[in-house]
């Protein structure tokens, strides 16, 4: 029996032992693979001589690093995304007009691009850099299927333009058609209250008309008028066609065959794929038996390390470029959101830091919570006092994206960024009708004339709609005052231009709410002046993102939920009818991210798109 009891309490031991013995050693090897993961050190891909950098026009481009919740996504669903930040696109095209070993770009307009996700004014910056490049003796050649505006803007920089023998080309002007709630509203009996200030806050139209009111549709016609000039500006002195003859193409044809394209003078060649090849293997100097042109994808060129660049600089003197992009939300907000919260800490830790001598916030917003555009204004005002913060204009900078930007030094902003829509404005939702057709009642027993003042199971009293817009009056009060403050303006006149009215990055120079027109590397070469440290000096970006540690520890449980959709799924639609579904989501995702603790937002009219 003792022995017995020996053997099992050795056998035991033994069987511990070993447990622990092969989980450490599994837990070691883990963090020794992802020690190794971690720390490796790609050497980048080889740049031959006369090679070409190819940019795909279909590659997703946005202000921001992806997130961890994005990085997890495509790890677990086996579907890599090319995407890269416009910083980063800007960057390589000026890396590549540097380089020698760079004799072109091919543009590559084949697939279905996703440059239809920015906006004008991205595009401008890129084309900028487009043109950069082309004036440096080096060639662009562009080759496309189906061009809409958005690529043909940046494909027009090229020297050369060719189009598939089965290809189209979409010339037929800009459009923006927003989608009215209030029949389906109506129809399922959720009652709508407003209370707003500005007779152009269209924000709250959805949810009150069926028709754009006169007011919006003025503000929204010179909106596109001033985008649409632009374009055929641009892209007329490229090509050397008159505005007005490509206004007239888009008024009388509107959609080019391979042909018409050319004898319009918008391509230069109608040829296919094979034929194109063949003539960059020949300025490339490949050999005739390679399958394609000597060329590198600008991902991986991305990857090729240059220290010319200032990005790449080794220096203490740092200066921040803080990207605040997405819907802006109380609190810290979530991946693709500006947190009101997140980001005062984000300029209160940079204001603290005496290695940051100047920050560039990068502003790609239409607005949301006032308060936390409050929060977020408030921490910019007493980071300008330390050091300087200029602002950059993305695509659209407006309402409570103009809210933060307003207390400067200098704010930057393409000629067909939408900025302005300086108003206010509160949704009131109650469902007493669809409720009550289905058999649901409610009673109320109360303290004081106004405790159930927040309630959903009535509309409210004119005594208590009376109360919401005295708070809002409050706070367009106080948004007029800190333009006027910021921007140097007489209140009175940041009241004849506020209104909620929407403008254009040029229109918003004229009447002094934007300083200079320029993308974001012009804004941070301004600041790099401004801080007079010569070449001393590299950026650091913010917000930074995790570690690959931290990632996949810290947020692995929940991003696998997400990936395998336990927890909410996302609609992604593409064709055109299918597409007006999309725009409803938008509308509904647009409604959760509204929770302003006051319930009074400073946004631009919902989901405004040119399309």
């Amino acid at each position: 029996m003792r022995n017995f009891l020996k053997q099992t309490l050795a056998s035991l031991v033994g069987s511990l032992l070993g447990l622990m013995i092969f989980c450490g050693v599994g837990t070691t090897g883990l963090f020794l693979l992802l020690f190794a993961a971690a720390t490796f050190k790609d050497t980048g891909p080889v740049v031959k001589d006369k090679s070409m950098v190819v940019f795909d026009l279909s590659m997703n481009i946005t202000d921001r690093e992806p997130s961890s919740s994005e990085v997890f996504q495509q790890t677990f669903s086996g579907v890599k995304e090319e995407r890269m930040t416009l910083r980063n696109v800007l960057d390589n095209l000026e890396k590549a007009r540097r380089d020698s070993r760079i004799v072109g770009i091919y543009l590559d307009a084949t697939r279905t691009s996703a440059t239809n996700s920015l906006g004008f004014a991205s595009l401008k910056e890129i084309r900028k850099a487009l043109e950069e490049f082309r004036a440096s003796g080096k060639k662009i050649v562009a080759y496309g299927m189906d061009w809409s505006e958005k690529e043909y803007y940046l494909s027009s920089v090229a020297d050369t333009i060719v189009l598939n023998p089965l290809g189209m080309m979409e010339v037929n002007g800009l459009s923006s058609q927003p989608i009215f709630l209030t029949g389906a509203l109506e129809k399922y009996g959720i009652g709508v209250q407003v209370v707003r200030v500005g007779k152009f806050k269209g924000a709250v139209e959805p949810f009150l008309l069926t028709k754009l009111s006169p007011e919006n549709r003025e503000q929204t016609q010179k909106l596109l008028d001033d985008v649409w000039g632009e374009w055929r500006t641009t892209v007329g002195t490229s090509r050397k066609i008159t505005p007005q003859k490509l206004q007239a193409i888009a008024d009388n044809q509107a959609i080019l065959e391979a042909q018409a394209a050319k004898s319009n003078g918008l391509v230069d060649q109608v040829a296919y794929t094979d034929q194109v090849v063949t003539d960059l293997k020949k300025f490339t100097a490949s050999d005739q038996e390679d399958k394609t042109f000597r060329q590198i994808d600008l991902t991986d060129y991305a990857r090729v390390p240059n220290k010319s660049l200032s990005v790449e600089r080794d220096s203490e003197n740092k200066i921040a470029v803080v990207y605040a992009e997405g819907e802006i939300v109380d609190g810290k907000g979530e991946d693709g959101q500006v947190g009101g919260d997140r980001f005062a800490k984000i300029f209160n830790k940079l204001r603290q830091d005496k290695d940051v001598k100047a920050v560039v916030l990068r502003i790609n917003s239409p607005g949301g919570s006032a308060t936390a555009a409050e929060v977020m204004q408030r921490e910019v005002r007493l980071t300008r006092n330390v050091k300087p913060v200029v602002v950059s204009m993305g695509d659209v900078a407006a309402s409570g994206g103009y809210w933060i930007a307003s207390d400067s030094n200098r704010i930057f902003a393409e000629p067909n960024t939408i900025t302005g829509s300086i108003g206010v404005f509160g949704v009131l939702f109650n469902g007493q009708k669809l409720a009550n057709d289905n058999g649901i009642t409610w009673d109320t027993v109360k303290t004081a004339r106004y405790a159930d003042t927040q309630t959903v199971s009535r509309p409210k009293s004119p005594q208590e709609i009376a109360l919401y817009q005295r708070s809002v009056n409050r706070i367009y009060s106080l948004f007029l005052n800190k333009v006027a403050q910021g921007r140097k303006i007489p209140t009175q006149k940041v009241a004849e231009i506020a209104q909620g009215r929407v403008w254009s990055g040029v229109a918003a120079q004229n009447i002094g709410l934007v300083d200079e027109i320029g993308g974001l590397n012009a804004a941070i070469a301004y600041t790099a002046k401004q801080t007079k440290l010569g070449k001393d000096w590299k950026l650091q970006e913010y917000p930074q993102e995790s570690s690959f540690e931290e990632r996949f520890f810290g947020r692995a449980t929940e991003e696998i939920r997400t990936t395998l959709g336990i927890e909410g799924t996302q609609l992604k639609l593409a064709n055109p009818l299918t597409a007006e579904f999309q725009k409803i989501q938008q509308e509904i995702i647009m409604l959760q991210n509204m929770n302003d603790p006051q319930g009074i937002y400073a946004r631009l009219p919902f989901n405004f798109k040119i399309e």
